[in-house]
């Protein structure tokens, strides 16, 4: 039997958010915090280190050997450019580069030129990924990684029949935050079941009681639960897609007519 769910009556005036702050005017956390009148906080519970290319020799993989590769993330093009820059590896300008989103490819102008014949967006998803990848039928593609990678996507691209060499260039480990060790709030939001290990690796004795979770995705739900703490607003949902619209409609609810 899991933890008892805390009553939606209580007022919620407070939440953290275990990421960073997102930039830009159009923040819907500042829009969601000045329409109930509540206080939000950021702070990313785990933060991306880079894996010293001594240690990457030892995976015996050389980027020089790859004409194409996968990025599925930012943090993947940062990466990898930083490990050819530490092996003195020259970027070739006919190697091609496959990315899960707009936003990701256009990333890459930081480090190559942008040409559309060698750079191929997706329009977000590695679903969307997959049929690109699947024309280049000859193709052995690099794939760098964190640490830590969703059971799903090794599997998807093994279904799909991809031929890949995943490379793991940097890892996920916990932020410090001894800091908040005596500050309290309402509710805390969660996005990856790496956000819930950072929780107890800095806060071992750390007791739910009337703190109220929030958490994104399967991965994360299952992490709240493996935890035994209780899961208050789960998302997605059908009638809440977003974290803001879960958290709207919860805070809504719990601070009615106080």
């Amino acid at each position: 039997m899991g933890p008892k769910r805390c009553p939606v009556a209580m007022k919620v005036k407070s939440i953290l958010v275990s990421q960073p702050e997102p930039v830009g005017d159009n923040n819907p956390y500042t829009a969601l915090a000045a329409k109930h009148k509540v206080k939000i906080d950021f702070r990313p519970f785990i933060k991306v280190e880079g894996i010293p290319a001594n240690e990457f020799r030892r995976d015996k993989i050389n980027p020089r050997d790859f004409k194409a590769v996968i990025f599925t993330s930012k943090n993947g093009v940062d990466h990898y450019f930083r490990m050819c820059q530490e092996l003195r590896v020259e970027i070739n300008p006919e190697w091609k580069y496959y990315c899960v989103s707009e936003a990701v490819a256009f990333y890459l102008q930081k480090f190559v030129q942008y040409r559309k014949r060698k750079i191929y967006p997706a329009k977000g998803s590695l679903n969307d990924l997959v049929p690109i990848l699947k024309k280049q039928k000859d193709e052995h593609f690099l794939f760098p990684t964190s640490d830590v990678l969703n059971a799903d996507i090794p599997a998807l691209l093994l279904a799909s029949k991809i031929k890949y060499t995943r490379a793991i260039l940097y890892r996920t480990v916990a932020s410090d935050l001894s800091d908040l060790a005596e500050i309290k709030y309402d509710i805390l939001v969660f996005f990856s079941p790496e956000g819930i290990k950072s929780l107890y690796i800095n806060f071992p004795d750390f007791m739910q009681n009337e703190t109220r979770l929030a958490g994104f995705g399967s991965s994360t739900q299952q992490a709240i639960a493996e935890a035994s703490l209780r899961l208050d607003i789960p998302v997605p949902t059908p009638e809440s897609p977003s974290m803001i619209t879960a958290l709207d409609t919860y805070i809504k609810e719990a601070n009615k007519g106080k």
